[in-house]
């Protein structure tokens, strides 16, 4: 390892350290529970960035553990990526709210993400995306997708790569509760957008697993 990727290792350790350690949005009030979930190591050159963690995630504190997780993995065995595992190597998986935002009031689903709370945790992505610099953005979900590339639709973006460097590849969310996927050529954009992941998982010089 040089010296330059020490460093840069380091600084990210420090950087996941006190993002677990972060209660702003309990202290503003926002969450009663303050529970950052994350996943990923340094030089990972997939980034991925969802929504929120939900109820399992709260409690492993593994990104995408739950049913919604299930799908993805197999989603990104689609894309390319050998295994599930493979997956995790490779990718920093994060979110625009770091911690679990609560159920709704009817129970039958979770809340979406506070404008408050996004702005409370856009700092730890900024510095993510400075300190990682990936290669690919894997943006998972409608908020996601606008935070990155504005307002639109999901049919106008789901299929599509936008950008260079980082390369930004949107994705539906994987959720059992969304009725997106539904329709087939929905599907059929999903696939799109999965070739083009697996494309890029093809072009990249990608770090072998240790051991």
């Amino acid at each position: 390892m040089t010296a330059t990727a020490g460093a840069g290792r380091d600084a990210l350790q420090a950087h996941q350290a006190a993002c677990r350690d972060c209660r702003v949005c309990v202290d503003a009030g926002i969450i009663p529970e303050a529970s950052p979930t994350f996943q990923g190591e340094w030089g990972a050159p997939f980034l991925l960035i969802g929504q929120a963690p939900g109820p399992v995630e709260k409690e492993s504190r593994r990104p995408f553990s739950g049913r919604a997780g299930k799908e993805l993995d197999r989603w990104m065995v689609r894309a390319g990526f050998e295994t599930p595992e493979e997956f995790r190597r490779l990718t920093y998986i994060t979110a625009l709210m770091r911690c679990f935002p609560g159920r709704n009031r009817a129970g039958t689903g979770d809340l979406r993400p506070p404008p408050a709370a996004v702005a409370n945790c856009a700092h730890w992505l900024e510095s993510e995306l400075r300190m990682l610099r990936p290669k690919v953005l894997i943006l998972v979900g409608q908020m996601a997708i606008v935070r990155f590339l504005g307002p639109g639709r999901l049919e106008d973006r789901v299929g599509q790569r936008f950008g260079d460097r980082p390369v930004m590849v949107p994705l539906p969310h994987p959720s059992g509760q969304s009725r997106w996927l539904n329709e087939a050529a929905n599907r059929a954009r999903l696939t799109s957008a999965l070739s083009l992941l697996r494309e890029l998982h093809s072009s990249l010089a990608l770090p072998r697993a240790s051991g």
